[in-house]
């Protein structure tokens, strides 16, 4: 089957591999509706992550499921599944916590840009629809696997509260993300820190009320002028810069919360800054298992429509394309049609 592969920095391409087969009594293999490129995938396509030789790419997948192992119970061949980046038995002590993006046997996802996709652990990684969803939901059910999942993370890590007053640092898709679980969450003042008009207005569409488009300490400045001074209860980072960071514990007042997703590259923080800055931190890999049925629930009711984030659709052949246009900033997120 042809699929994704990173062949070193900026170097990716659709090719011929082995089809996936049943590795563990646990596994299945799904056929993909839709895959895409994530954010985290330009790190290394840009050479700012190590790589191992060459790299079978995507960690976003929905689809059907056409085998099962023997010891899989939970769901069948012919069933639409949505599954987390984060492989999980739903079952360890951190799960149980709600933290499977820290299971014991966690793995990551990979792969998933391409026809087939074997999922380990899948009676806690995948989630079933009741029914054949439509085929325009397959974007937003596709979502949940990691953007929306992750999105929705960062603002319960940021403890959004109704009424209360959200920041997100970041525009790009997960951003967005953040942007709408903060509305679906009672956010009154939703801020969205954005440069480009047309993230801008998705923004807006997602529920932003505000757009500040500084950055760094002009930025601050115009969250405390839109606070009264005071700062934001709630900071969603979802960039992973230095900037971004300290950006986002600028923003919050103190006793604020930051949840910081973005995959963070060159960040280092002063432990005694951190003492007076007094505000809370979480982050780290979403634990997006946790919140898939409630997503999945929103999106199949028609409540939210977070496939909007995806504003360019290519075949799998044309995948570079795809990468070449969010490295270079002319698409938010790329859906790539199997």
């Amino acid at each position: 089957m042809l699929a994704t592969v990173l062949h070193g920095k900026g170097d990716i391409r659709c090719e011929e591999v082995a089809e996936p087969k049943i590795l563990k009594p646990t596994d299945a293999i799904i056929k993909l509706s839709a895959s895409c490129i994530c954010g985290s995938d330009l790190w290394p396509y840009r050479g700012l992550q190590p790589m191992d030789g060459p790299a079978h790419m995507g960690h976003e997948y929905c689809g059907v499921v056409v085998e099962v192992g023997d010891e899989v119970k939970t769901v069948n061949p012919g069933q639409f599944v949505v599954g987390s980046f984060c492989i999980s038995d739903n079952t360890c002590p951190h799960c149980r916590f709600g933290f499977q993006s820290s299971c014991e046997q966690r793995e990551f996802m990979s792969a998933a840009q391409a026809p087939y996709a074997r999922v380990p652990l899948a009676d806690g990684t995948l989630v079933a629809t009741p029914e054949m969803p439509s085929d325009d939901l397959i974007p937003s059910l596709l979502a949940v696997s990691d953007v929306l999942g992750t999105g929705w993370y960062a603002a319960d890590a940021a403890r959004v509260q109704p009424g209360s007053t959200a920041v997100v640092v970041g525009d790009g898709a997960v951003g967005l993300m953040g942007v709408l679980s903060a509305k679906q969450m009672g956010a009154e003042k939703i801020i969205a820190m954005s440069r480009h008009k047309s993230r801008q207005d998705l923004a807006l569409e997602f529920g932003a009320t505000h757009i500040i488009s500084e950055r760094g300490d002009e930025g601050v400045a115009r969250i405390k002028e839109l606070t009264g001074g005071v700062g934001a209860e709630s900071v969603l980072e979802c960039v992973g810069t230095q900037e971004s960071m300290m950006q986002a514990i600028n923003c919050a007042q103190p006793g604020g919360h930051i949840g910081f997703v973005g995959v963070p590259h060159g960040v280092q923080l002063d432990g005694q800054y951190l003492f007076f800055a007094r505000k809370n931190l979480l982050g780290g890999p979403a634990p997006v298992r946790r919140y898939m049925a409630y997503l999945m629930e929103l999106v199949l009711n028609r409540e939210i429509n977070p496939g909007k984030v995806f504003d360019l659709q290519v075949p799998l052949t044309d995948v570079a394309e795809g990468y070449r246009a969010m490295n270079e900033c002319r698409a938010i997120k790329t859906l790539l049609r199997v």
